[in-house]
């Protein structure tokens, strides 16, 4: 059975970390101390749910938690340094510290490593995340003690709804576009005046009147999404921020 360690300190660890192609040691003080820091911690960098779902999306509710008093997300997994900076080049980790819990001290301490043998793990942690006040813990969320990888607690929306329900979400915005466009640059300069943090698709001429046939039924680009709604062009996006600034 998997402890919940509520009211408990974080175990005291020393982590090597490789910046700068230098060793680096830091401490849990260093992490922890003064601050509010929210945690999730994972089977494996470069696994599927991992790099699918646990990490973007806290990486994308950041600003969120930010607003809402935290001062650090942290990611922590039984991998090396090397492996940990690898995963960070491959994802969307700017709001995250990616912290490489080579040894499984930490894991350990806090009871949560686990043997995942079968696997050809080895040793890993167990899936949770936590709010971690000045180095005690607030709140856990532990996935269930069950078969397999699941991920049903520790995700960023249940961490945000337990500090404040009703905290707002940053809009997902996506647009697709193409090199050169004129009005590809002036949807873009709409999206970032309105202050949205927008995914830019840029697809090559061979393949864009497919892709946005495809997905929009139109045969230009750009075509802006927000929120899951299908917006349009340029033109469209200018009329969709009239409307919602008259709103």
């Amino acid at each position: 059975m998997l402890k919940n360690r509520e009211g408990q300190r974080v175990p005291n660890v020393t982590f090597r970390i490789r910046e700068n192609n230098e060793w680096k040691s830091v401490t849990t003080d260093d992490l922890f101390a003064g601050k509010t820091v929210a945690v999730f911690s994972l089977p494996g960098a470069f696994t599927p749910t991992c790099s699918s779902t646990h990490l973007p999306r806290y990486n994308e509710l950041a600003p969120a938690f930010r607003a809402k008093g935290v001062d650090s997300i942290l990611c922590v997994s039984v991998n090396d340094t090397f492996v940990m900076n690898e995963w960070a080049k491959d994802q969307e980790s700017d709001n995250i510290t990616l912290i490489p819990d080579g040894n499984g001290e930490f894991s350990e301490g806090m009871g949560m490593l686990v043997d995942k043998s079968d696997l050809g793990f080895g040793k890993r942690s167990w899936r949770y995340s936590m709010l971690v006040k000045d180095g005690v813990i607030d709140k856990m969320f532990i996935e269930p003690d069950k078969a397999g990888d699941p991920f049903e607690v520790s995700d960023a929306d249940t961490m945000l709804n337990y500090i404040d329900p009703s905290a707002g979400r940053p809009d997902q915005v996506a647009i697709f576009t193409r090199e050169g466009c004129p009005h590809c640059a002036r949807a873009k300069t709409l999206l970032t005046g309105r202050g949205y943090n927008y995914a830019e698709v840029p697809l090559p001429h061979t393949v864009r009147s497919r892709v946005v046939g495809a997905v929009t039924g139109k045969g230009t680009v750009p075509q802006i999404f927000i929120n899951g709604e299908y917006i349009g062009g340029a033109d469209e996006l200018e009329q969709w921020i009239r409307k919602a600034q008259a709103a």
